[in-house]
């Protein structure tokens, strides 16, 4: 296909990488004779939040056969074109300085490309196959950098610039590009290639890291018959100091992992920074099924100009989180002890959110807009994540299955019907069809489990149906602010609770998640108040845990807090921690059925 006659051409040149600004032009073959509308989305599918990416644009102009177009602008995003003699090009000048998955990057290094940062919408004209020229930045050799993709490309060789295709603009909004001097390696799973491409300084064992990602890969795809739905599937890598994130795409992922979390070279067995790598890598893989093409029917088609609200975030974000992890022990990378913990970190997330007496789960994925994407200082006491409540349902829907159907069925099967119904045929999944299909497997009504599960504020049973599959769920308190729960821990006597824990900003020691029912809360104290002293002692970020050690439960306590510039004293009593920290553990006492119950489920 010869690009220059494409119905939409787009142009991408990094004109200016040092101030992080792209020039994007678009060709319009056959404007709306009317004047034809053009708009960048709102916000991004996989991220429910309004992000406004029109408020990135610096400059935009149009221009036609005989000369300048004059636009209006509609709204904060949408601008219309006056009628067109011929084609018709748009010309913007964009702003991109946003490190994240959600967005677009350019800097003299390298640069990330989300289509929602830098494609116009051609309204009247989204199902018309979509063109990219993608150019280098001026002044480098072209083999300066290379581009990564799962875009199909009609020009250049592999990691070259050149032309890409979609077939129409939600699918080119899906792909994502990275460009930089990068590294890759690819692997093979069930016949598909699949691409790993790097960007960042890093010393990672190539070699290592897609044998293990091929058998995460394998395993996911083991779940869906082993239907593998995409012609290729590329990995795009960040590689930072520090940081982690993730976004799922129909054919791609893109990631950021802290560099030391990559595997090196002589490395032994699974550290827990590249097991969470591997565990970030499982949970986009299965998005390629799960979110991409099952997909909940209010979100299909996707409005790009609004929020698009469902309540079944909790089956495509919980559900996925309840794998991930799952996924990696059946794929032999890590232990059963392994995968006790990181469960218990995910029930340990439920135990301490206080917005799980506020909102149901239904609740919670309806207000992903407003709440879970937006936190505030009082987030601890009034959000729910869908993720961490909607793995822990899984993971009782999925014994409660197991249970009810004498092991014939589990959510596995679940799983592979919704694929089979929803994902292949590219039908929406309506509201209640994920109960329905669980009472179809269970032989009898589930309405009493989806209700206390998804309808109401009460915890899910867990411990009650981990224990017939021979796994003891224990609670305890937490033991410091870092404890994440998932293992027994070592103190000999509970750490005091005065309901909060602490930030340091600029050298100032600041309330954060500060309890709704705890003792500092009923006294006064709110989050962002500065602590500067305890029981007349003064406090630094150095000395907080030792003055915290050296308190009585029981004791009546002091605490001095600045709010803006107004000093405050609370008095309040220290008291015992919540025993809110899971961690499980195998039942050394399991019968026989539930040894055999625990087998099947975990592979052991």
């Amino acid at each position: 296909m010869d690009p220059s006659s494409a119905a939409i051409l787009y142009r991408v040149l990094p004109s200016d990488p040092g101030a992080h600004v792209f020039t994007v032009t678009l060709r319009v073959a056959r404007p709306d004779p009317d004047g034809q509308l053009f708009s960048l989305p709102a916000w991004i599918p996989g991220s429910y939040l309004i992000r406004d990416y029109a408020r990135h644009v610096l400059q935009v102009s149009a221009a036609d056969e005989a000369g300048p177009v004059a636009l209006r602008k509609l709204d904060k995003s949408t601008w219309q074109a006056e009628p067109a003699s011929g084609a018709l090009v748009i010309t913007a000048r964009i702003y991109a300085n946003d490190p994240s998955v959600r967005g677009a990057c350019l800097d003299p290094r390298q640069a990330f490309i989300n289509g929602v940062c830098l494609f116009f919408r051609v309204h009247g004209q989204e199902q018309q196959p979509c063109v990219l020229q993608l150019e280098p930045p001026a002044g480098l050799p072209d083999e300066a950098w290379q581009v990564a993709t799962a875009m199909r490309r009609l020009s250049g060789g592999e990691g070259q610039f050149g032309a890409f295709m979609a077939p129409d603009y939600d699918c080119l909004i899906d792909q994502p590009l990275l460009l930089g001097r990068l590294t890759t390696a690819e692997f093979t799973v069930g016949g598909v290639r699949h691409r790993v491409a790097l960007a960042g300084r890093h010393q990672a064992d190539l070699k290592r890291l897609t044998e293990d990602m091929a058998l995460v890969c394998a395993e996911q795809a083991r779940l869906f018959d082993g239907e593998l739905p995409m012609r290729e599937y590329h990995f795009l890598v960040m590689v930072l100091g520090s940081g982690y994130g993730g976004l799922e795409h129909r054919d791609s992922s893109a990631l950021i992992c802290a560099r030391g979390d990559l595997p090196r070279s002589g490395m032994q067995g699974i550290p827990a920074g590249y097991r969470k790598f591997l565990g970030l890598v499982s949970h986009e893989y299965l998005h390629a099924w799960h979110v991409k093409r099952i997909r909940p029917a209010e979100l299909l088609p996707y409005r790009l100009d609004r929020e698009n609200y469902t309540r079944q975030l909790w089956l495509f974000e919980g559900f996925t989180s309840y794998y991930d992890d799952l996924a990696l022990l059946r794929a032999g990378l890590i232990s059963t002890e392994s995968y006790l913990e990181l469960l218990g970190r995910t029930l340990t997330r439920v135990y301490r959110s206080g917005g799980r007496r506020l909102q149901t789960l239904e609740q919670a994925s309806f207000d992903a807009w407003i709440k879970l994407y937006r936190p505030d200082e009082n987030a601890v006491n009034a959000v729910l994540s869908y993720y961490s409540k909607g793995a822990m349902v899984a993971l009782c829907l999925d014994l409660e299955l197991r249970l009810r159907s004498a092991g014939r069925y589990s959510l596995d099967d679940l799983m592979r019907e919704l694929w089979r119904r929803y994902g292949k045929t590219g039908t929406g999944v309506p509201d209640g069809a994920c109960e329905r299909l669980a009472e179809e497997l269970a032989g009898g009504p589930m309405k009493d489990f989806f209700d206390l599960a998804l309808r109401s504020t009460v915890d899910p049973p867990a411990g009650i149906l981990l224990a017939q599959f021979g796994v003891q769920l224990k609670l305890r308190p937490a033991e410091s602010a870092d404890d994440t729960g998932g293992t027994p821990g070592k103190r000999l006597s509970p750490r005091p609770w005065l309901g909060f824990e602490i930030t340091v900003q600029d050298g100032r020691v600041l309330l954060r998640d500060v309890a709704a029912d705890g003792p500092a809360a009923a006294a006064g104290a709110s989050a962002g108040d500065e602590l500067v002293a305890i029981d007349e002692l003064r406090v630094t970020p150095a000395n907080f845990e030792q003055l915290l050690d050296q308190l009585r439960i029981g004791s009546v306590l002091r605490l001095h807090l600045f709010r803006r510039d107004e000093l405050l004293e609370c008095e309040f009593t220290v008291q015992r921690p919540p025993r809110n920290t899971a961690w499980l553990s195998l039942d050394p006492q399991a019968d026989d059925a539930s040894q055999a119950r625990r087998a099947l489920w975990l592979g052991e």
